[in-house]
């Protein structure tokens, strides 16, 4: 079975191929309510839909862009047609309407932007200021509303109690036991009269009715369960500009006019203006298909919805909102798509139609086994020309019984058990501080072999202290006082630190002016800033890793403040003082400065030479409290830890020590010096690895796809800037740590964690383990009970012509393990022992030998018991007289609930 499972049945944790999921459900052959099962899975229909939207908006987007380059060239000569602000949008103060708002971004419609008076003048038009933002007190926020509209996306109504019980009644096998109902409640009233023919045919109603009511029960509160989890997944919250004060809102909040301000990694939250910023660049994949990024600059100011900030930062002006941008439209269609199918529900369909097509071969023959000795029965007594209507009735419960068979054996509730185990953990790991995006995630953390951990804000509080400091060659150490040999600062060194400090920040609390800004990535490891002398002339502050900037300087501020040429003492001094302060667990960062006297074209970028060395800081970033704990969890549960980070490799080292991440045995690299291995060299170097320092975004992500493709690890990443979206991307998992990390690396995740803690990580990794250990337990009973109606019923029909256990007594037993059943092994919390165990790799059996044997044990006692009562019961519990046989069965009955 496994080895069949594992052929065709096999799909990806995420990025599964619409062909792969066609082809397993075409195999899906025995299904009886389809509706019901592949509820919560991918709606392949609506993904082509999407798919389709897509492609015609690349080619109307390219088309826009396009023609906005062309008309830009004639802007001065063409004169563009008049515009009629209507009626009501004029009564209401606006001079704008949304439609011309929509077209002016959608369009990259710039002659329009100049004839509304640019940026500054469409912001007049909706009633807003570029520096201060709307007004809350203002009276036009509810007509903004009803003109502009909201910034929601169209959702699919929630279902009603009666859909779910309307789909359960879709299931064939129950329908089919309703028509055999009806039969028997007519045949039963015209043969033995009220109430007493009526009977079986009210028992199986009865028994149908209930089992609908608790399974739509069930399935109504777990879609509850995905919708509150749903709402968790939009609360994403963007820094805007109301009543001239900076504050967090809902992007749902949003409207035309709000001033938003973005940066590198934050995702677009709706269309609008760019209205003033530095080295913005927009990443524009997901609506036009395009991976090269756009620059947006005064001469470009069109921002739309859905993209992403790849570099820089700005402030940009709301003009269109919700389902009037492209990106609503495509949301609505992609909103009704679905989830992808997670392994663990593909494998339990693959068991259920397997089991399924056995089942249905047990019911016919079955059927035929007992039409054969009733026949034959027939035959002998010589009255087989005349059927009389207790014949007739013993043939329906003869079809009744086949057909239960197939009720009971084709376990439905295999896939839909994994569902309820997913929503009761994703629930679960809430409360926890974890935030599951995608249901895979949940029973994919429970494999995970290896885990890939950033420092900053995961290992680490992200709480910078200053420890030390090298000033003008002269080492300081922070909070204690200074003796009185120690010389102060100069003045003119002290007045270029605090220009430093202060204008080279993300910060906003600058009082000179910036000329550009090139914000901090992990692939240049640096910031700079260029900015406006108030007694004339420019200068370029540098901010960054140590060593690469260092790198730049060749001069340097001495103990007296003056400027004097970097000489080999003073550079082998300086990176003696970077490897003493990253030998104590600090990240060190160093800051210069250049003079640009000649002037200095804003298109350039920032000089990268020539810098003068102002001096060198250590920061503490303390190390969470139950990190070490947590690490010393994983690798008792035979999961490998691994710290990836841009640090100094003596400052990584140091702090991978302290976590308990860096062993005798492990090994500890650099970015650099482990792009330069060759294959060879890095497969023999990779599984020793605890440490990459220095490290780029793509050493993460090569790191992750070796483990992954060549040593067949499940690996889990965790990132907290745009720059780790590769790797998440590429890992089996990814955990983006939600307060430091941006739209990006979230939208990348599969779970966000919501409190920047490694430990949380570990408490994904059991209720993963859980998920997965409970859908065994639940498939354990399941087959066993399946195993033992089919032999019972088959080995009684074939030996004595009649089933013991009837129609309505098996649709009870579907009940119990369908759902209640279901809710008792499948919502099993956690325990430490999960933890105590190695995971179960990629490869590993679903089914195990050990269940197995329990199965076919508990299968071959629970028969024999049965059996032995078939048999001998009446013997055995002395029952005599016309109820005997009816006693008998529901002695059998019992016995088999029991076992």
């Amino acid at each position: 079975m496994e080895s069949y499972l594992n052929e065709n049945f096999d799909v990806k944790p995420k990025h599964t191929s619409e062909d792969v999921l066609e082809r397993w459900r075409k195999l899906c052959g025995v299904v009886k309510n389809p509706k019901r099962r592949f509820r919560f899975t991918a709606n392949l229909s609506k993904r082509y839909e999407a798919a389709a939207m897509r492609r015609t908006n690349h080619e109307k987007l390219r088309v826009a862009v396009l023609v906005s380059k062309a008309a830009f060239q004639f802007i001065q000569g063409v004169s563009p047609s008049d515009y009629t602000v209507p009626h009501e949008v004029k009564a209401a103060g606006f001079g704008i309407c949304a439609d011309e708002l929509a077209s002016i971004v959608e369009c990259h419609d710039i002659k329009k932007v100049k004839f509304h008076g640019g940026v500054e003048g469409l912001a007049g038009k909706v009633g807003t200021s570029t520096s201060n933002g709307l007004s809350t007190n203002d009276e036009k926020l509810s007509l903004r509303q009803e003109l502009f509209g909201i910034n929601k996306f169209a959702e699919s109504e929630p279902k009603s109690f009666w859909l779910f019980v309307w789909e359960a009644l879709q299931d064939m096998t129950l329908m089919i036991l309703g028509v055999c109902a009806l039969v028997s409640l007519i045949v039963g009233i015209a043969m033995e009269g009220w109430p007493h023919g009526a009977h079986d045919g009210l028992g199986i109603v009865a028994s149908i009715l209930l089992v609908v009511f608790v399974t739509a029960t069930s399935d109504y509160r777990q879609s509850l369960q995905f919708r509150d989890l749903d709402n968790e997944k939009k609360k994403i919250s963007v820094q805007v500009t109301r009543d001239g004060c900076r504050q967090k809102l809902s992007i749902y909040d949003l409207l035309p006019g709000d001033i938003v301000h973005l940066s590198i990694g934050d995702q677009v939250p709706a269309d609008g203006l760019f209205v003033s910023g530095f080295s913005v660049s927009i990443d524009e994949s997901s609506l036009t298909g395009e991976s090269e990024p756009v620059m947006v600059s005064s001469e470009n100011p069109f921002m739309l919805s859905g993209t992403k900030m790849r570099d820089g930062s700005c402030k940009m002006l709301i003009t269109t909102v919700g389902m009037r941008t492209q990106w609503g439209k495509l949301m609505a269609t992609l909103s009704e798509g679905g989830d992808d199918e997670t392994p663990l529900q593909v494998k339990l369909n693959g068991v259920a139609t397997i089991i399924g097509k056995v089942g249905l071969f047990f019911a016919v023959v079955t059927f035929a086994v007992l039409m054969q000795k009733m026949i034959v029965r027939k035959w002998q007594e010589g009255s087989y020309l005349s059927w009389l209507g207790d014949e007739a009735l013993e043939t329906l419960e003869y079809f009744a019984i086949a057909v239960t068979i197939v009720v009971v054996a084709v376990p439905e509730g295999l896939p839909l058990a994994v569902t309820l185990s997913l929503a009761f953990a994703m629930k679960k790991m809430m409360n926890d501080k974890a935030l599951v995006r995608h249901l895979a995630a949940c029973e994919t953390m429970g494999s995970a072999t290896s885990i890939c951990s950033d420092k900053t804000g995961t290992l680490t509080t992200n709480h910078m202290t200053v420890v030390k400091s090298c000033i003008c060659t002269d080492v300081r150490e922070a909070g204690r006082q200074r003796k009185s040999s120690a010389p102060d600062i100069p003045d003119s060194a002290m007045k270029l630190l605090l220009q430093s400090i202060f204008s080279n920040t993300g910060g906003e609390v600058v009082a000179v002016k910036l000329v550009k800004v090139e914000p901090f990535n992990s692939t240049k490891k640096r910031m700079g800033v260029i900015v406006q002398l108030p007694e004339g002339g420019l200068r370029a502050h540098c901010k960054g890793a140590s060593e690469i900037v260092l790198v730049a300087c060749d001069k340097y501020l001495d103990p007296d403040g003056e400027i004097v040429p970097l000489d080999v003492a003073t550079m082998d001094h300086l990176k003696a003082t970077i490897d003493q302060f990253a030998g104590e667990a600090l990240r060190t960062l160093c800051l210069a400065y250049r003079e640009l006297d000649k002037g200095f074209p804003v298109a350039d970028p920032i000089p990268d030479s020539g810098y003068t060395c102002i001096g060198i800081v250590g920061i503490k970033d303390p190390v969470r409290p139950g990190v070490k704990e947590s690490v010393a969890v994983c690798r008792a549960a035979g999961i490998t830890v691994r710290m990836v980070t841009g640090d100094n490799i003596n400052t990584a080292k140091a702090i991978a020590r302290e976590c308990g991440i860096l062993t005798e045995d492990g090994l500890a690299i650099e970015g650099p010096e482990f792009r330069e291995k060759s294959q060879e060299e890095m497969l023999e170097i990779i599984p020793k690895i605890q440490v990459m320092a220095r490290s780029s975004p793509m050493d993460k992500h090569t790191l992750v796809k070796q483990l992954r493709t060549t040593f067949d690890e499940v690996v889990a990443v965790t990132g907290d800037g745009t720059n780790d979206a590769p790797a998440l991307h590429e890992a089996d998992i990814g955990l983006a740590m939600g307060i430091a990390g941006t739209e990006v690396a979230k939208e990348s995740a599969d779970v966000i964690i919501l409190d920047d803690n490694f430990s949380t990580i570990v408490t994904v990794a059991k209720w993963g383990r859980s998920v997965y250990i409970n859908i065994q337990k639940f498939v354990q009973f399941q087959l066993t009970v399946n195993v033992v109606a089919l032999i019972v019923n088959f080995s009684s029909a074939c030996y004595n012509g009649s089933a013991p256990l009837t129609a309505v007594q098996l649709l009870w037993v579907n009940m119990i393990m369908d759902t209640l059943g279901a809710l008792a092994l499948a919502t099993e919390p956690p325990n430490d022992k999960l933890m105590k165990h190695p995971p179960v790799g990629r490869k590993g059996n679903f089914i195990t030998n050990v269940m197995w044997r329990n199965i076919l044990g508990q299968s071959l006692y629970q028969f024999l018991v049965l059996w032995h009562l078939q048999a001998k019961g009446k013997a055995l519990f002395r029952l005599d007289g016309p109820d005997s046989d009816v006693a008998l069965s529901t002695l059998i009955f019992n016995t088999f609930v029991f076992c």
